[in-house]
């Protein structure tokens, strides 16, 4: 099964093609390399009249950005009552990953449910990047403890939040993620809710190496015992190639056994212009109850 994030309108994937995206957000036009799209493009999008700016790839690794025409430095977009900054920066990235809408959407309407019925709803987000997640977590009514090691990235989540409205309701930690983790255990605190967005490779404060195909399953077992005896959700999302909806499944499968509730794992996409949908990546999630 894949599930899109087709409700943006500040964001559209215009064309796709010979390692490339062309795409809209919000007046603004950018081509970024992107490594699913192994198909040949129907035009020449590096030809695209709309193209603002292109992020080109060099040969000793990483890249730059060439500007077609003065763009902001940085601007917003909006989905819902939601608001982002978008940032051409490094490594391609603009700062938000426009497909995760869909898991925005999913978690934070089992966090209305439960706010609706009386509940106080804590949330763990892990590897938290700018704060989509938290963002859309925080609006919907839970207290949400955003943790990233990226000081920069942590205090990009505090614009978003505050560009949508939010003057509270986001703890910003900057910090291992798996350091804090066992300390949240010594300390005896418990969440209703866990998403993570761990990355394919990289490496701690003190120069430890994560690699996901070997270090996500002891995470996610150690992260389980963060979740308090009713939790709502537990949420992983993968970027990386080849990992497959079913790895998340098996993974939350085998952390979470003996609790209530089931488990749904899926491809996650973004429709096209041209009318296709580009993959982008795989999500598992466990809810305690059937939220569909």
């Amino acid at each position: 099964m894949i599930r899109l994030a087709d409700k943006w309108r500040d964001y559209a994937v215009l064309a796709t093609g010979d390692g490339y995206k062309l795409e809209r957000w919000g007046e603004v036009t950018l081509l970024r390399p992107d490594p699913q799209v192994i198909w040949g493009a129907q035009g020449d999008l590096f030809g695209d009249p709309r193209v603002d700016a292109v992020y080109r790839r060099s040969e000793k690794g990483g890249g730059v950005w060439e500007y077609r025409r003065k763009i902001p430095e940085s601007w917003t977009v909006s989905y819902g009552e939601l608001r982002f900054c978008v940032k051409p920066m490094g490594f391609k990235h603009t700062g938000l990953f426009p497909e995760q809408a869909v898991n925005w959407e999913r978690t934070a309407a089992l966090v209305t449910r439960a706010k609706a019925a009386g509940r106080n709803v804590k949330i763990l987000n892990l590897f938290a990047y700018t704060g989509g997640a938290s963002v859309a977590l925080a609006k919907a009514g839970a207290e949400v403890t955003h943790v990233d090691a990226a000081k920069g990235m942590v205090e990009r989540a505090g614009e978003n939040a505050r560009l949508s409205g939010l003057t509270g309701g986001i703890r910003y930690i900057v910090d291992d993620c798996m350091k804090f983790v066992q300390r949240e255990i010594r300390r005896g605190n418990r969440y209703d809710g866990i998403v993570m967005d761990p990355p394919s490779y990289g490496r701690g404060p003190g120069g430890e190496m994560w690699k996901i195909e070997t270090g996500l399953y002891p995470f996610v077992k150690l992260c389980s015992e963060l979740l308090s005896e009713d939790p709502l959700f537990f949420l992983i999302n993968s970027y990386t190639t080849g990992l497959q909806p079913a790895v998340l499944s098996n993974l939350l499968s085998l952390c979470l056994a003996g609790r209530k509730g089931g488990i749904d794992a899926y491809e996650v996409g973004l429709p096209t212009e041209e009318g296709i949908v580009l993959p982008c990546g795989a999500g598992g999630i466990y809810t305690h109850e059937n939220d569909e």
